[in-house]
């Protein structure tokens, strides 16, 4: 697992994981509702949760973002994906912070510190039924570049599947050659 920076916004800090910090997730990641675009359900316990976010065998890294006065916000990954250079992101905002931008403000840094460290490309994998998360992948300036139907099957049921990129330094296409 790489090491975890830690990244300031103007609103908030994202720092490496805490125990603590299962806490005060817990009540956003053990509501139904909030965890309807997750792979999974919701958590039933909180020693459950914190399993799950300190798995030693998950390769990504997390970045937990909390205000001046040190209230979690909600939490940021990137993991690295099929080859070097891009990483996919995800991110939960806990259900007292929703609608207040602290989804965009620190996914914002997140991508800045991920292109700023040599990632070339930023992939985020999203359930189509989830307009908020689509609304901010393409706020941040993401592009959809597939749409897989029927991919992928979780507690919710099967889902429509889009991935959305956002590019590092776009690729300079030449002109065509002059005739």
């Amino acid at each position: 697992m790489s090491e975890v920076s830690t990244l300031i916004t103007d609103r908030f800090t994202l720092r490496p994981m805490r125990r603590e910090d299962a806490a005060a997730l817990f009540p956003t990641l053990s509501d139904e509702a909030q965890c309807l675009y997750l792979s999974r359900p919701a958590f039933a316990f909180e020693e459950e949760l914190w399993g799950w976010l300190a798995d030693p065998t998950w390769n990504g890294r997390t970045w937990i973002a909390e205000d001046g006065e040190g209230r979690v916000a909600g939490r940021f990954v990137a993991v690295p994906a099929h080859e070097d250079g891009i990483e996919e992101v995800g991110y939960i905002t806990c259900k007292e912070r929703q609608g207040e931008g602290a989804a965009r403000e620190c996914t914002a840094a997140m991508v800045r510190h991920l292109f700023d460290t040599g990632t070339r490309k930023i992939i985020a994998e999203v359930d189509m039924r989830n307009t908020p998360s689509i609304r901010l992948l393409e706020r941040l300036g993401f592009t959809r570049e597939a749409l897989f139907r029927e991919h992928e099957t979780t507690h919710a049921g099967l889902c429509d599947v889009a991935v959305y990129a956002l590019l590092s330094k776009p690729m300079h296409t030449p002109p065509p050659p002059a005739a």
